[in-house]
């Protein structure tokens, strides 16, 4: 794939739930990857997490796929948003 083409939809969907399972395993949450809607939020009222949760999954999003995320970064509360802001950033910059 070339730099200035878009992943497909299977592959965005993939990294989804890839995502989604990495957060579940994590942060041991009681839900199954396909009970993590993409666009709901995963503060508060969508998925639940609080900041010590954001913390721990971008800890491990940062193993996993060689990204940089600073705490006191402005953009985290956007590339956290959702599952589908996070993995469109994770497929943004990964390194691996």
């Amino acid at each position: 794939m070339q730099d200035n083409q878009k992943p497909t939809v299977s592959s965005t969907a993939a990294l989804q739930r890839e995502v989604a399972e990495l957060m579940i395993e994590c942060l041991n949450l009681e839900v199954t990857a396909d009970q993590i809607t993409p666009d709901a939020p995963l503060y508060g009222d969508g998925l639940g997490l609080d900041s010590i949760d954001v913390l721990e999954a971008a800890l491990e999003v940062s193993k996993r796929y060689g990204l940089q995320l600073r705490s006191d970064s402005e953009d985290n509360k956007h590339i956290f948003s959702s599952l589908r802001s996070l993995s469109d950033y994770i497929a943004a910059q990964r390194t691996r």
